[in-house]
């Protein structure tokens, strides 16, 4: 059966080419097509394969009760299957729901010390705890973290090809705008990917039925499953508070600043009483924070305020499908995106920025006079991105451009609307719907000298 293609399809190809590669963790939330992905790969490529999920196979998890040793953990995993072929450089071992089995990445540090057999883990970041693990063998593993389908992988699904793609993005090398049908045909994309976002099984649905039919209440129902898994994997922590934080973000998105408060999440919540909970969610990969620069300057990472952020959810759909009826049949029906105070043009934007590498940030100073949607950065500049539900002035990004004085490393910006590809001659403007391409031209940029 044909399966949706992935990013991280390429990814194990080449982790399989290097001759030195260490074990791999393919870490993401929930149902966003990690397992099936491992499983397409280890068929193709491998004469053995076996795949232990610690989770509905627990028997499994007794395999390192006598230590770490190789040979003992495959002599403990054909004890309990003897039919399996386990043979030296031919094998995969794939092992599921690591945050089920934490003592499987502790074995990871002998398997790559061992060297006979490649192994792949892959696990939930919801369930993956690092610190309730001995030892997590650093420098003997290599992770990676997968999303849910960015729009690149969308327009793969709905059949386009690498080389139209590259033609959009030669568009945007050149600052050549798209054709009016090249507009219109990413434009009707975009937004079915706004509804659906990209969890597989969702995009899978619409694939093949060709239609919004079912998609919704497998959204709803995969809203849900997150909230069980909450309440399963929140450890420690209230997990009465942790559902509180997660239904709360729509809310914080809808209002002027969007700016996440404690405070406003329930009648006298404190601070205090909410330690470790947004962080939670955040290495879960339910949701993306974007945190506020205290000043416009480079490093990004060492200049922003942790206590003043914005939640965004980690997949567009869901976020739109965790909005009220009314406001799914708006948007299902007449595509109105630009309501919600443009909470939903930056939600996307934020996961596409995320999903390319980028970590988010935003500014907006004091009196609330000048506000920036993210930031990113070549080679030595900082640039401004803005986001704009609907074409309008761009007031704060003139102010950044015109004062060098007071922001030299702003040398440019971006503006991401709907509108076509052009160049002002001080910013770019993009269409929202291209901004997944946006880090491989800054670097083409960077690479041609511009």
């Amino acid at each position: 059966m044909k399966r949706l293609r992935r990013k991280v399809d390429q990814v194990l190809l080449d982790w399989k080419k290097r001759s030195d590669h260490l074990p791999l963790v393919i870490k993401g939330a929930q149902q966003i097509g990690k397992t099936e992905a491992i499983e397409e790969f280890a068929r193709s490529q491998y004469a053995h394969v076996v795949e232990i999920n610690f989770a509905l196979q627990q028997e499994y998890r007794a395999i390192f009760d006598d230590g770490f040793a190789v040979d003992r953990i495959i002599q403990n995993i054909t004890l309990l299957h003897p039919e399996l072929t386990v043979k030296p450089h031919e094998t995969l071992l794939f092992f599921d729901e690591l945050q089920a089995c934490p003592n499987c990445a502790t074995s990871l540090k002998a398997f790559q010390l061992d060297g006979r057999y490649d192994v792949i883990c892959s696990g939930s970041l919801m369930g993956i705890n690092y610190q309730e693990i001995e030892s997590n063998s650093v420098g003997y593993k290599e992770d990676f973290t997968m999303y849910s389908l960015d729009f690149e992988e969308f327009l793969w699904a709905k059949g386009y090809r690498d080389e139209q793609i590259a033609g959009f993005f030669q568009h945007m090398l050149d600052l050549e705008p798209l054709s009016s049908l090249e507009m219109e045909v990413l434009r009707r994309n975009f937004q079915e990917y706004m509804i659906l976002g990209g969890m597989p099984a969702v995009v899978w649905r619409f694939v093949q039925h060709k239609s919004y039919d079912g998609t919704l209440q497998l959204q709803k129902q995969l809203l849900l499953d997150y909230e069980e898994d909450i309440t399963k994997y929140a450890g420690g922590l209230d997990k009465a508070k942790v559902l509180n934080v997660y239904r709360k973000i729509p809310v914080f998105l809808g209002r002027d600043n969007k700016k996440f408060q404690i405070s406003k999440v329930a009648h006298g919540a404190r601070s205090r009483e909410y330690i470790g909970v947004v962080d939670w969610l955040v290495n879960a990969g339910i949701v993306f924070p974007c945190y506020c620069l205290e000043h416009l300057d480079l490093p990004l990472r060492g200049n922003y305020d942790p206590d003043n952020f914005r939640l965004y959810f980690g997949d567009i759909g869901l976020l739109i499908a965790s909005l009220d009826e009314e406001a799914q049949l708006d948007l299902r029906r007449n595509k109105n995106f630009g309501t919600y105070k443009g909470a939903l043009y930056e939600s996307v934007v934020c996961q596409m920025l995320v999903q390319q590498g980028y970590d988010a940030y935003f500014y907006r100073n004091r009196q609330g006079t000048l506000e920036m949607d993210f930031f990113v950065r070549d080679a030595d500049s900082l640039i401004p991105v803005e986001v704009k539900a609907v074409d309008g002035a761009t007031k704060s990004l003139n102010r950044l451009l015109e004062d060098h004085q007071k922001y030299p490393e702003i040398r440019y910006g971006i503006k991401l609307g709907d509108k076509n590809i052009g160049w002002n001659g001080r910013f770019c403007t993009f269409p929202y719907f291209l901004t997944f391409l946006l880090k491989k031209w800054l670097r083409e940029r960077i690479l041609a000298g511009a």
